[in-house]
């Protein structure tokens, strides 16, 4: 896939996340507007990218990956307040031209992720 996508893998439970809840948004000017929401399917992706090639314009973007609920679902022992509930992560894009990757490996007490390809 070309644009911008995106997959999860959990940690705790060495598999990819299925049915996280993935929201994309765009950050211009200080107005952070919601641009796509979506569900990981059973290999921890998205069924199409997030943004396509064509809609990959430089600017910032986040993506929230709704974690807590996802550690629940799965019968992790967390708080009523997981330490991590969405996790947020915020990237530029640059080129219009490039393909953007973002992974998240995650457990209920971390995370990491990175710029793929």
């Amino acid at each position: 896939m070309s644009g911008l996508t995106t997959h999860i893998l959990d940690n705790t439970n060495g598999v990819p996340a299925a049915g996280v809840k993935i929201e994309l948004y765009k950050l211009t000017g200080g107005v952070r507007s919601k641009v796509r929401e979506t569900i990981s399917n059973e290999d921890g992706r998205t069924n199409s990218p997030m943004l396509s090639a064509e809609q990959c314009m430089p600017n910032i973007y986040e993506l929230l990956f709704h974690m807590g609920d996802y550690f629940r679902d799965k019968g992790a022992d967390l708080p009523d307040q997981p330490f991590f509930d969405v996790v947020s992560v915020r990237f530029t894009i640059l080129h219009h031209t490039q393909d953007y990757h973002v992974p998240l490996l995650v457990s209920p007490w971390g995370y990491t992720t990175y710029r793929g390809s």
